[in-house]
């Protein structure tokens, strides 16, 4: 057997980087329904990994590919399939990727959306179209923009008329209705599906603090923020957005996974930022000033830790979180109360 090529990393519009793709099944986005998947089933097509390609390797159907791929249509009409998004979020772009698929892609595809917070959609669900009918090439990445304000809970997506997509990745930002959570006591303020984000940080070498976010623990080291070996004075450090401001009342930090590149220990800064004030930039520096919400506390190999002494600082939307001096963490929490 051959072994496997990987797809190799390509360098996408500044939408593959400001958004997070709301389609990754790890984070809990589902293929509902599907035309048809005689060559390759529906659940590789939401895989976060990168595509990979086995030149000898076949199946009872016949060649073996990464991604969702149906049978020659012989009739009229075409293949379309269903998607549950992770979370409901504001879509910013898509990424139709056909690697690996030469001769079996689609030639045009097109993108519906419908916002059914309650459940699936039904037959009377309100599909709008975000991406019009787009022609596709093989082995590409068709990247499209989709320009909409308002959120989407699930996809259709159309292939003219058949054929495979190695990947479907769409961009967004999550969306949360807060009106139902301002009144629990604590939830986690820094959660993806509660809108939580990353801003900036001094090092992403390994991973980006973006999966300091993500639910759960982490399924092993690669899925966490870590930084490069420091070999220069200083510490590593990263700016994270809170998905609605907040009171704060406790931290958890874990480490999962992280045994001999745990960082020493690690403290937390905080402030309130009023929307639309200064740049990106502008934040780091004011971020050295912010006033002490953890004090330095240190840490350990595979471990949660639970802290709950924290600085009174009233209402905050954005932290710094320091690692000292580097290396990874998998999970970092902060519990507190929605403020309207």
């Amino acid at each position: 057997m051959s072994n496997a090529v990987v797809a190799p990393a390509v360098e996408g519009p500044e939408f593959t980087r400001a958004g997070l793709n709301l389609a990754d099944a790890s984070l809990g986005a589902r293929v509902l329904f599907v035309t048809d998947e005689f060559f390759a089933p529906r659940e590789r097509m939401l895989d976060p990994a990168p595509p990979v390609f086995y030149p000898d390797r076949y199946d009872d159907h016949g060649k073996w590919m990464d991604g969702w791929e149906t049978r020659r249509r012989r009739s009229t009409g075409h293949d379309e399939c269903v998607i549950r998004l992770a979370m409901p979020g504001r879509l910013m772009g898509v990424d139709f990727d056909t690697s690996f698929f030469t001769g079996n892609y689609p030639p045009a595809v097109s993108l519906d959306a419908c916002y059914c917070p309650g459940g699936d959609p039904g037959d009377d669900a309100d599909w709008q179209t975000l991406v019009p009918a787009t022609p596709l090439q093989g082995n590409d990445h068709g990247f499209r923009e989709i320009r909409s304000d308002q959120p989407w809970t699930h996809l259709r997506l159309h292939l003219y008329p058949d054929g495979g997509l190695a990947r479907l990745r769409v961009y967004g930002k999550p969306h949360c209705d807060w009106s139902g959570l301002r009144e629990q006591d604590e939830v986690d303020l820094l959660a993806l599906a509660h809108g939580g984000d990353q801003v900036a940080w001094s090092d992403a070498h390994y991973g980006e603090p973006r999966k300091l976010l993500r639910p759960g623990r982490g399924v092993n080291m690669g899925d966490g923020w870590e930084t490069r070996r420091r070999r220069e004075p200083g510490n590593d450090w990263c700016i994270l957005a809170l998905g609605h401001p907040g009171l704060p009342r406790r931290v958890e930090v874990d480490t999962a996974h992280f045994k001999g590149n745990y960082p020493a220990a690690c403290s937390i800064q905080a402030a309130r930022v009023a929307p639309g004030t200064g740049t990106v930039q502008s934040l780091v520096t004011q971020s050295m000033f912010w006033p002490v919400l953890m004090a330095e506390q240190p840490l350990s190999a595979d471990s949660v830790h639970r802290f709950e002494t924290l600085a009174d600082l009233g209402v905050i939307t954005h932290l710094r979180f320091n690692i000292l001096p580097d290396g990874g963490v998998s999970r970092l929490r902060l519990y507190g109360r929605p403020q309207a």
